[in-house]
């Protein structure tokens, strides 16, 4: 897995904020990522309990163990996944921010996503929040590519550390 973590700076060209942004690669298709990023059952499996419609115009829930983070889908095909959040409990900051998920195949075949947390550098619980996506999207990885993610903090990933 190839993991990049940068901040594109306030006033970038494509940017009205700072922005958390990280690209992965994986070895799966394309496909199944998109799955594993708009599927209740299989959001559940590399980040958090999940419920709801993950398809364009869809909510979902996400269960953070007893706070939720409810998210409206605003696209989701094969080239990108994007959430608004609605309603953040654990990290009420959340509400106002984008979450996008671009999908794209490597010259070498392999999948990789373009992740962008719009707004989030900005925040107050900026340090917080990218240790939890530094340790989440590594956990999808896992999850598309071994079957098994680290959902819910739990410490059985096949991630290499």
């Amino acid at each position: 897995m190839t993991q990049t973590v940068n901040l594109a700076p306030a006033g970038a060209s494509d940017t009205t904020d700072a922005d958390f942004v990280s690209t992965i690669q994986c070895k799966s298709s394309i496909e199944h990522v998109f799955a594993a990023l708009t599927d209740p059952s299989r959001l559940s499996r590399w980040w958090v309990e999940a419920s709801g419609s993950g398809l364009q115009g869809g909510e979902l829930t996400f269960l953070f163990p007893v706070e939720k983070l409810v998210i409206r889908v605003d696209e989701a095909n094969h080239s990108i996944v994007q959430w608004t959040p609605l309603v953040c409990e654990p990290v009420p900051d959340w509400v106002g921010t984008t979450i996008s998920f671009t999908l794209s195949r490597t010259q070498n075949g392999e999948s990789q996503i373009d992740f962008r947390h719009a707004g989030l550098a900005q925040l107050e619980c900026f340090d917080m929040c990218r240790k939890g996506w530094e340790f989440y999207l590594p956990s999808l990885v896992d999850y598309v590519d071994a079957g098994q993610g680290d959902s819910n903090g739990a410490t059985s990933s096949p991630r290499e550390q």
